[in-house]
């Protein structure tokens, strides 16, 4: 008896629509994907939540090459993902990142810029002086130097590119359907079946976990675990009476981050890590905007003093709670279960590699394109983590 499904995704968002996409355009797979999500609207889904950021600047040589693909995908994703002659319009706007230090971390920056140099990113060293001069309404007292990635660096619009890859995954052959997963069949090594609220049961060949903030509850139905926790996340919206040119996304020592958004900005701050449960609600906290972001904003950039809060929004990371990294490839434990979670806020700019990483994972049974074997779920066996050191 044949399964219902070669390939089984659970989590249609962006990591598991990209893996949908790139399995479903590769002429050396012949098999059937179904993607199974549970809110088909994306309401409360992570990747339109997310601030869509696009950058190089990273200290673990992988996520640089991945940060490298997906450039090269955005490129070119209007004719890619494009059905009936339509394409997404992802816009991009390339106006940098701004990772500002302190003294205390700037021996961790250098170390970082180090990294990215040897990976042939041209990230700029500003010192003091130089922010000062670049960035005329920036406070630099208390700073000691910036790394300023002018090119390649910005963001993108994270829900056309979910929908882009959708929606060309279904036009070539991918179900998706609105479903919850409850349960996971197992036989010996090998999981065969999946559970829905509904009653029904999808048997399959081979599972991937893209499950997003909910990717440890689908690893629970395995009998297994991962480090992978939902955190919440909060962005709140304000506007400023005073021009603020060439404004990148800023990244402070504090924690806080803003960028221009419209007309406005938006901006937040993870929270520190014994304020930081696992959470999966979108209750807004109403203070946090005039109790913590405020005073830091007026403090660094002097005409923020006088801005409003505009409203705002919470959504969630799947937080890789090890190391920060993505977690890539076959499960240890199991010969089907394929992992694609853990990616700790970078999902929407790591989805065009790890689409087309575990794609080929799945077709050939290596990594052809990037190697991203150092991501693979060994290091959690171990307890070895690979830590991204620039995760803000």
């Amino acid at each position: 008896m044949s399964n219902d499904a070669d390939v089984l995704i659970i989590g249609g968002g962006v990591i598991g629509s990209a893996i949908a996409y790139f399995l479903c355009s590769s002429a050396d797979f012949d098999g059937k994907v179904v993607v199974l999500e549970q809110d088909s609207s994306y309401q409360f889904a992570s990747t339109p939540r997310s601030l869509g950021g696009i950058r190089l600047q990273y200290s673990v040589p992988e996520n640089i090459a991945i940060a490298k693909f997906g450039l090269e995908f955005y490129a070119s994703a209007a004719e890619r993902l494009a059905v009936d002659g339509e394409g997404p319009v992802l816009g991009f706007r390339e106006a940098g990142y701004l990772i500002l230090a302190s003294a205390f971390g700037q021996e961790l920056l250098d170390e970082n810029l180090a990294v990215q140099r040897d990976e042939g990113v041209d990230t700029l060293r500003l010192d003091q002086a130089a922010l000062s001069e670049r960035f005329p309404w920036l406070n630099v007292a208390d700073l000691a130097v910036g790394a300023f990635g002018a090119r390649n660096e910005g963001w993108i619009d994270p829900y056309a590119l979910l929908q882009g890859f959708r929606r060309k995954a279904v036009s070539l052959g991918a179900d998706y359907r609105e479903a919850r997963v409850v349960g996971l069949k197992r036989a010996g090594a090998r999981i065969i079946a999946v559970e829905l609220d509904s009653g029904d049961v999808v048997s399959c060949d081979t599972v991937v976990n893209a499950a997003g903030a909910r990717a440890h509850q689908i690893a629970q139905m395995a009998g297994t675990d991962l480090p992978v926790r939902p955190r919440k996340r909060q962005i709140v919206r304000f506007e400023c009476r005073t021009t603020i040119p060439d404004c990148p996304l800023v990244f402070d020592p504090t924690g806080l981050y803003f960028r221009p958004e419209g007309a406005g900005f938006i901006c937040g701050m993870s929270p520190k890590p014994e304020d930081d449960p696992d959470c999966l609600d979108f209750e807004m906290d109403h203070d946090l905007f005039e109790r913590d972001l405020w005073p830091m904003l007026a403090h660094r950039v002097p005409a923020f003093e006088a801005i409003k809060a505009k409203g705002g929004w919470t959504g969630h990371y799947a937080f890789n709670v090890l190391d920060q990294n993505a977690l890539l490839g076959y499960h240890d434990a199991y010969d089907n279960l394929v992992l694609a979670n853990g990616f700790s806020g970078h999902g929407v700019q790591q989805s065009p590699a790890v689409g087309r990483a575990i794609s080929e994972l799945l077709i050939y049974g290596y990594y052809r394109t990037l190697d991203l074997s150092r991501l693979g779920y060994q290091r959690v066996a171990q307890h070895q983590p690979l830590v991204e050191r620039n995760i803000y």
